[in-house]
């Protein structure tokens, strides 16, 4: 975004910041609030596993809560868009938190599997997207409140920090299913996930933030731009990127896991997939630090072929030492990569339809998780870790083939050429 040309930092720097604006109890309960997303699949999978004897039945359990959460999410985005994120929030704290202790009941009683399976479903169905709604509002807490000469900085910082607190929590989520599993009993995940739901969420939904309604909404809750504009090719092609990352996520995490079964210890899977998660999380907190002139769409282009470059050399991994270089290199290239992309899901937002925007490149990431998981768990246990490794070459093939699209497309974007170009 072009700045004044005179005293340019004064501008940036007068104003309140959005910490002030926001208010910390509003980070601190969003953060929270994030958890119980964090934890449902992992929860469901290790309930399954306890109570069916079943490691296939769990797999499938888990994909159901993501398809659930893949084709309800930008309904439920548009809804927020539509009627308030307050009235929307409250609605699925509480039906996500019955449908946590309805799927622990189902799990454990003599229901048929395919019940499970469908109580799965519901449970991604109602999932309240705690990360995407946040975005949602900040962002336009941003556009409203905020000098234009602070928000294009304002906004990466901002897309920076809640992708960071989205891995943070990722990592931290399935920590305390094991925890509560283990002190406690496999049901005991999903009995918390559930309290935390009601609590934090409802919480979240009733901050005083809540009740903003975007000023592109007239009264009757109508946006001024049309349902089409969501299809435009460049906001696709921000669709089709991140769909690359979560497809990166699920198979990475799963030939991983292959990699060290074959070398006798499939549990310390996680201990070295959290290298690439604290890099990527700290690279990401680092790219609201980059200078202007390093420009968004070029950002996309570096950091998806650090991954790509990283990911090929998953090809000569004979080691954990080697592996746990690679998991490094590539995590210099996830985070940031991940950051630009809700950046320009955010400035490419058709007026009055953030919520629905962000909620599409959530459920992106959902939809690739679930696909790259089972896909690379098929191949791994078919034809070998080998086969599996390659996957993630292919996932940020795609992520870095969209970066390139994404290129030429700025350029065809009014909207975009003070902030990409």
């Amino acid at each position: 975004m072009t700045h004044a040309t005179s005293h340019p930092s004064e501008q940036l720097l007068s104003g309140p910041s959005l910490f002030r604006i926001a208010g910390f109890p509003y980070f601190l309960i969003a953060f929270i609030a994030r958890l119980p997303f964090a934890m449902m699949v992992v929860g469901v999978l290790t309930v399954v596993v306890s109570s069916r004897g079943s490691l296939s039945l769990g797999g499938l359990t888990s994909a159901a809560v993501g398809l659930g959460t893949a084709c309800f999410g930008p309904l439920l985005g548009a809804a927020a868009d539509r009627f308030g994120q307050r009235t929307v929030l409250l609605v699925l704290a509480l039906a996500n938190g019955a449908m946590l202790l309805l799927f622990t009941f189902v799990v454990y009683g003599p229901s048929a599997d395919g019940f499970v399976l469908l109580a799965a479903i519901g449970i991604g169905a109602t999932a309240p997207q705690v990360a995407p709604l946040s975005r949602s509002r900040l962002v336009t807490i941003i556009g409203e409140r905020m000098p234009e000469a602070r928000r294009a900085r304002t906004v990466s910082g901002t897309m920076a920090y809640e992708s960071a607190a989205d891995e943070t929590v990722f990592v931290f989520g399935p920590f305390l299913v094991g925890i509560l599993a283990s002190a406690i009993a496999p049901w005991a995940p999903l009995v918390g996930a559930a309290i935390l739901t009601v609590v934090f969420v409802g919480a979240f939904a009733l901050h005083p933030s809540g009740r903003h309604v975007s000023q592109d909404r007239d009264a009757d809750g109508r946006a001024p731009s049309s349902v089409s504009e969501l299809f435009r090719p460049q906001l696709l092609i921000v669709v089709l990127g991140i769909l690359g990352v979560g497809i990166f996520f699920g198979t990475m995490l799963t030939s991983l896991t292959s990699f060290m079964a074959d070398l006798g210890a499939p549990e310390q899977a996680g201990l070295l997939y959290g290298v690439m998660g604290v890099g990527s999380a700290v690279l990401a907190l680092g790219v609201a630090w980059l200078p202007p002139a390093f420009s968004m769409r070029a950002r996309w282009l570096v950091f998806s072929g650090i991954l790509l470059a990283g990911s090929l050399l998953l090809g000569f991994v004979d080691s954990p030492a080697t592996m746990m270089l690679e998991l490094a290199i590539m995590g210099v290239g996830i985070g940031p990569t991940l950051v630009t992309q809700y950046s320009f899901g955010a400035a490419r937002s058709p007026r009055g339809r953030s919520a629905t925007v962000m909620t599409m490149l959530g459920s992106g990431v959902v939809v690739g998780q679930s696909i790259g998981a089972a896909v690379a768990g098929e191949i791994a246990e078919s034809i070998g870790t080998s086969a599996a490794l390659l996957l993630p070459m292919i996932a940020a093939a795609i992520a870095f083939a969209a970066g390139v699209a994404n290129w030429a497309l700025s350029g065809t974007s009014r909207r975009q050429t003070s902030v990409t170009a």
